[in-house]
């Protein structure tokens, strides 16, 4: 095992021509890594995306080869899987209006170049999902908005369409999903590269509480900041201790950690019907 890649959450390594993905523990907020794990993230994350996987297979190829052919000490959280290589771009889908996408509508009345209308507020149910695509920064950078124009610029225009194309049917499809078991999608990220015959395959991690926004169905309301079953609680927590978003962050407290986790773990056994 050669360790190529330490990510936010994830670690790459090369193993026998494949890569090797290991989701950790570790937890971002504003691309700033907290001191802090969250017990058991890393699995819940894995198992989820496996699930996900299984289910989206018709829309586009995944990455994975197996999820038991891995070390014994990263048993669970780890996936052996195919090579790519990576678009450019983070692939980004909305249904709902909120967080940075609401703060881009309120400035310009539009995300990613997207029109809205008039009058939304954080929450919002958008008229139909949108396609948002934004930069993929480097650690500790943050990620930008670009427009669908500017996926063209990088990426030619047939795969920018191809982009979008799965990014939204990935979209509807675990947000009807989800809606049937009481969880709302309000927005979805996917990271998506080319195997090596040029097949477009989905990679990463998708559906996760990492990668979207899971509200419950019952508790939305328009207007508000929305009850999350992602790591919006410590986000929120780190927000409200005065933190620059710089590093180093701060210890998170062992409270907000037992909260973060089960939400996590509510997230993960709402959709799947499985108990963690």
């Amino acid at each position: 095992m050669k360790l190529l890649h330490s990510g936010k959450v994830r670690d790459v390594y090369e193993d026998r021509g494949d890569i090797v993905l290991v989701a950790s523990d570790r937890v971002s907020v504003y691309d700033v890594i907290l001191p802090t794990p969250i017990p058991d993230k890393g699995k819940i994350l894995t198992r989820l995306s496996l699930w996900w996987f299984e289910r989206l297979a018709d829309i586009v190829p995944n990455h994975v080869i197996s999820a038991t052919d891995v070390p014994a000490e990263f048993e669970g959280r780890a996936v052996r899987c195919r090579r790519l290589e990576m678009a450019r771009v983070e692939c980004v889908a909305r249904g709902y209006l909120t967080g940075g996408g609401l703060k881009e509508y309120l400035a310009s009345g539009t995300v990613s170049g997207v029109p809205l209308p008039s009058g939304l507020v954080d929450g919002s149910r958008l008229p139909e999902p949108i396609f948002t695509p934004s930069t993929k920064a480097p650690l500790g950078e943050h990620d930008e908005p670009i427009s669908y124009e500017d996926v063209v610029a990088l990426e030619g225009a047939e795969a920018a369409g191809e982009f979008r194309r799965i990014t939204l049917e990935i979209y509807r499809r675990g947000s009807e999903l989800a809606a049937g078991r009481g969880v709302i999608i309000a927005d979805t990220k996917i990271e998506l590269g080319r195997a090596a015959d040029g097949t477009l395959t989905l990679g990463d991690e998708v559906l996760t509480s990492d990668s979207s926004r899971f509200w419950p169905a019952d508790r939305w309301e328009p207007g508000r900041p929305q009850f999350s079953f992602d790591k919006q609680y410590v986000r929120d927590w780190a927000t409200g201790t005065g933190w620059d978003r710089r590093e180093p962050a701060p210890e998170v407290p062992a409270e907000v950690v037992e909260v973060t986790r089960a939400r996590y773990v509510e997230a993960y056994e709402r959709i799947t019907g499985e108990t963690w």
